[in-house]
């Protein structure tokens, strides 16, 4: 599991998901969490600007991601 570490409270999941390297785009993403290939600890996303938080685990075609705030 991949951890990614945010400056903000939050980041929204689309960036999230280019930030880590698996989508290229911000297209790209949109496309694939309407097409309901990520899951937000375990609970398929649809909406791209679902906020992540501390503590959120991010899984997308068996890539997990565990966001830590750095507050």
């Amino acid at each position: 599991m991949e951890t990614i570490e945010i400056k903000d409270e939050y980041i929204e999941l689309g960036q999230l998901l280019k930030l880590s390297g698996l989508v290229d785009s911000g297209l790209e993403a949109k496309i694939v969490i309407n097409n309901g290939e990520v899951s937000l600890n375990g609970v398929k996303e649809l909406q791209r600007g679902k906020k992540i938080k501390d503590g959120d685990i991010v899984d997308f075609r068996g890539n997990q991601i565990r966001v830590k705030a750095g507050l």
